[in-house]
Order: structure tokens, then C-alpha cells, then sequence
């Protein structure tokens, strides 16, 4: 996987409100799409990535930020690397611990002792994110959450990620859980290059468990051809995160869009992103509106 470019932290602060503004160049000369950000400078983060790993846009995209739910993305990566390993099958049964029943929504509401497959797991995590099933996973994989933070952690430097630390499976709050847009792309490019045979799970916004219908958050998906997943995430100190996957007509992108200040701005900040970055290089660029303080 190539490296994404690093870049510095830009000293400015960033406008609060989604509102794009579209700036027509003239004919000799690139067109310049300005994007007004959906969030304060102290959340707000994103980087848009192309298929080979280049980097096309990116704002604070090495600054520190909670992931949230993104955080099921590595919880994610290490059931699947586990599948691919023949450590577990898609009809293994995943006790859920009392630690795991108690955790806070969104969940599944699982009692002590009672059991999901794998194959349900997965989908209760990619469209439910559900944290009493994220928990009830990183025990069984690793011995206890700790343990498996302890490794997903491991695994975000063996794939690339130098700034990210776990410290739970869910996402849920703790102040020592961070990461940065540029990470979290890295982990997005992995999950869609590692594993191909199971990305499809992120495309998927219900499903079925046990005779009723579970809906999913990610609203980007139907919204915008050639989305096919990944992850949303939300917690108070984090605002609105998304990892979004593109791929159509020859072109495949990762975005990351962190920190808005709600689900609507931040899918539309990231549609933006999307529009302009489809574009040729040689003639768009895109940069923020910022507000100078």
C-alpha cells in the first residue's frame, strides 16, 4: 500500500457552517472549488485519498481527534483477519459476557449468556454498530477488552497508522482513544484491499436478526453512486466522523470527514469532497473557506 503524504496542521481556524461556495476560474486558467467546513477547528479533520494512496485533499489531517465508532473498523479487521486465518467460521457462536450486555447504546440488547454467529456479528457491527457485540467480540478474540485493545493497537502500526491508540473495542468514550483523518484513511484502504471478500458488509444498511429488521446510520449509502461503505462514528467530545469508501467508473477514493456538527453536514461535506475530487487534478483544486480569527 503507498504511503500517504504527510502534512502539517494548519494554524487556521476553520468556519463553523456547511456552505459551498463554487468559483469559476477562467477558461485558461483551473477552476477553484471553495469548501466551508461543517465544524469548529478543534474537531473537525478530513482527507480525501485515491486509490493508490495518493492524497488529494486534506485538512488537520494529523491532528488528534476521538474516532468514535470508527473505531469498529479495527475490531473489524482483526474478525476478519481471524476468518482468514481459520481461527473462527461464520457460524461460530460468540458468547456475550455481562460486561458486554451492560454496555451503553446503540447495542443489541443481548442478556448475559446468550450467544451470536459471527456472520451476525459482523453485520450488527457494520450497520448497527452495535457495542454490546463489538465487546462480546474483542473478549472473545482476545481474552478481555484490554487485551484486544492492546492488539488492535499493535495492528494499527503493523498496517500504518503511527497515531492512533485503542483503548476499547466500541468507540465508546475514553479520554486515551484517539487517532487522526490520515489514520483512519490508512485503516479504510487496508480493510478494502486486505480483505475484498467480506467488504461487502459495509454496503449494507439493514438486516435481519432474529424475525425483525435492524437499520444502519450511514445515510451515504444510496445517496451518492459508487458509495459502498464504510463506517460512521459519534460521540459528544468527537462531533460526527465518517470513513466513506467511492469506487465507479475507474475512479476509487477513501474519505474522511471528522468532527461535524451533525449527521446532515457531515454527509454533505462529504458528497462535496466527492464532486470535486472526481474532477482531473490538473484542473480542479480544492481548498477551505476558512475564517481568520
Amino acid at each position: 500500500m503507498s504511503k500517504l503524504r504527510h502534512f502539517p496542521l494548519t494554524q487556521r481556524f476553520v468556519a463553523a457552517f456547511a456552505l459551498l461556495l463554487l468559483v469559476a476560474g477562467c477558461a485558461t486558467t483551473p477552476t477553484e472549488t471553495m469548501l466551508a467546513v461543517p465544524a469548529p477547528a478543534q474537531k473537525y479533520a478530513a482527507i480525501v485519498v485515491d486509490g493508490s494512496g495518493k492524497t488529494l485533499f486534506e485538512a488537520n489531517s494529523t491532528a488528534p481527534r476521538y474516532p468514535a465508532s470508527l473505531t469498529k473498523m479495527m475490531t473489524l479487521y482483526l474478525l476478519f483477519e481471524a476468518l482468514e486465518q481459520g481461527r473462527i467460521s461464520k457460524t461460530t457462536l460468540i458468547p456475550v459476557s455481562a460486561n458486554a450486555a451492560r454496555q451503553p447504546p446503540t447495542k443489541l440488547r443481548f442478556r448475559r449468556g446468550e450467544t451470536i454467529d459471527v456472520d451476525s456479528a459482523i453485520r450488527a457491527i457494520t450497520v448497527k454498530s452495535a457495542n454490546d457485540v463489538a465487546v462480546a467480540v474483542a473478549e472473545y478474540l482476545g481474552g478481555s477488552e484490554d487485551a484486544f485493545a492492546a492488539m488492535m493497537t499493535a495492528k494499527a502500526r503493523q498496517i500504518g497508522m503511527p497515531s492512533t491508540v485503542f483503548r476499547n473495542a466500541s468507540g465508546l468514550p475514553d479520554a486515551g482513544q484517539l487517532t487522526t483523518a490520515r489514520d483512519m484513511a490508512v485503516l479504510g484502504m487496508a480493510l478494502r484491499a486486505r480483505f475484498p471478500q467480506h467488504f461487502h458488509y459495509f454496503s449494507e444498511s439493514d438486516f435481519m436478526f432474529r424475525g425483525r429488521l435492524v437499520r444502519g446510520h450511514n445515510d451515504m449509502l444510496g445517496r451518492v453512486r459508487g458509495v459502498n461503505g464504510i463506517k460512521t462514528g459519534y460521540i459528544r467530545a468527537s462531533g460526527f466522523n465518517i470513513v466513506t469508501s467511492y469506487d465507479a467508473d475507474g475512479r476509487r477514493l477513501i474519505l474522511v470527514v471528522m468532527g461535524a456538527d451533525s449527521a446532515r453536514q457531515r454527509n454533505d461535506h462529504v458528497e462535496a469532497l466527492i464532486q470535486r475530487n472526481l474532477s482531473p487534478a490538473s484542473n480542479t483544486t480544492t481548498r477551505l473557506l476558512y475564517a481568520e480569527q
